[in-house]
């Protein structure tokens, strides 16, 4: 008579009693504690196991979910009264943006008392090293020297306005800085004003760019349309999360004649299979460029997410982010983005974790989940 392992003996027992509870899960269970099935769906919401709650109680789980939907429609027209009343105060800044662009242009002064302002750490620094040097000065019974102003800065004329006010915060906010390229940054000089405006059907917002006269190009304004919807999708209704840009338009830039800084030539050789002759064919390439921003890529029409190149839908989703961040944080901030105060407050919202390493796998891996759990081609306005 054959004799079995004990060991063996185990594995082949825990095996039985493995298939046998496989079996029991298979046999519907008239009796099976109802804390124990919604436990289930609560920690691993299978369908499976949403499979065997009892029928008339799916038939409440459905009541529930138009329930739900009643309260995400409401959610929708909360969000677009929110719109309406964001574009309702847009004008109240509007004489204010009016005012700001006259000062940046040297069109107009402002009076001493508008210029009344607490003095910067930079100033406070300086008033006291000039105090601390005086007392220096007065406990060595030394006369202060008068240094005479230099002939080269009496001479000198007052900049007109503010100088390079708009290129200074593209140059500050990393997520414009990016895109800007050393041959924009000249173009970028002549930028006088970026103009916001906004409106309630269709939903959308407008950003428009104004340029004074240049040699580069013969608009005085380029624009950047938003389209936004502001509904939840037929097939996936809870996943409104509010307003969402779904699309955007440029414009034409009316480049002068060599002046295309989003165009460059390439040349590049071919030898002739047969003959050997070498001969050089000149190709004009896109080229990297900020002003790229006005000719964003064309959704195709009627297309759903999964239809999406992965490509197509990251260009699209920074662009979309882009928009929105120049809307909500630039323009209305524009003064503290261009002083850096606004830069160093959202670096304040960061703080170093010095229990977190840096190691490229996890940063790979966060980027992954990252796109994985973006929507498709849309940034949502907060």
């Amino acid at each position: 008579m054959a004799t079995t392992k004990p060991e063996h003996a185990d594995e082949s027992l825990e095996d039985s009693s493995v298939e046998e509870e496989e079996t029991e899960q298979k046999i519907p269970n008239k009796f099976m504690d109802f804390t124990n099935v919604l436990a289930s769906l609560e920690s691993q919401r299978n369908a499976d196991k949403l499979g065997q709650v009892p029928p008339v109680v799916k038939r409440r789980i459905k009541a529930l979910k138009k329930l739900q939907l009643e309260a995400t429609n409401i959610e929708a027209k909360f969000f677009a009264e929110v719109h309406a009343l964001e574009c309702k105060y847009h004008k109240l800044y509007v004489p204010m943006y009016e005012k700001r662009h006259s000062i940046v242009n040297g069109a107009y002064e402002p009076t001493e008392e508008e210029s009344q302002w607490p003095s910067d750490d930079e100033e406070e620094n300086l008033g006291n090293q000039l105090k601390t040097k005086a007392k220096i000065d007065e406990e060595t019974n030394k006369t202060p020297e008068i240094i005479p102003k230099s002939p080269e800065n009496t001479d000198k004329p007052d900049p007109l306005g503010i100088p390079n006010f708009w290129l200074t915060i593209f140059q500050n906010v990393n997520l414009l800085s990016e895109m800007v390229q050393p041959p924009d940054e000249p173009i970028l000089g002549h930028l006088k004003d970026i103009k916001v405006d906004c409106s309630e059907n269709p939903m959308s917002f407008t950003l428009s760019f104004h340029f004074s006269p240049n040699q580069y190009f013969t608009n005085s304004v380029l624009t950047k349309e938003y389209f936004m919807k502001c509904e939840p999708e037929e097939d996936d209704p809870f996943n409104f999360e509010g307003p969402e840009i779904y699309k955007c338009k440029g414009c034409t830039i009316n480049w002068n004649k060599g002046m295309n800084v989003t165009l460059k030539t390439v040349k590049k050789k071919q030898k002739h299979k047969s003959r050997g002759v070498v001969r050089t064919v000149t190709k004009t390439v896109q080229n990297d460029s900020f002003f790229n921003f006005f000719a964003p890529p064309e959704l195709p029409e009627n297309a759903k997410g999964e239809e999406i190149d992965d490509e197509l839908r990251q260009l699209l989703t920074t662009d979309f982010e882009i928009g929105h961040y120049i809307r909500e944080r630039v323009v209305p901030r524009a003064v503290l983005f261009y002083t850096g105060e606004a830069i160093e407050d959202e670096d304040d919202d960061y703080e170093d974790d010095d229990d977190l390493e840096d190691t490229t796998e996890d940063t790979d891996s966060d980027e992954k989940d990252n796109d994985k759990t973006a929507k498709d081609a849309n940034c949502k306005q907060q």
